[in-house]
């Protein structure tokens, strides 16, 4: 049996990108050595703190 999680991730999307977005997102998990959804959950959060930011305005 797996390891039981504090927060289990249930749910999976999947999005199609272009070569040029492909080659950004690896040179981004390079540089940062994050996953693809690390990366992607903090884009996530990014956009709904600016989102935030602007409804504050």
């Amino acid at each position: 049996m797996g390891r039981m999680r504090e927060n289990p991730r249930y749910n999976v999307i999947s999005m199609r990108i272009s070569d040029a977005e492909r080659e950004t997102l690896e040179q981004i998990m390079l540089s940062t050595k994050k996953s693809v959804s690390d990366i992607m959950r903090e884009a996530m959060e990014l956009v709904k703190s600016r989102a935030m930011d602007k409804q504050a305005a």
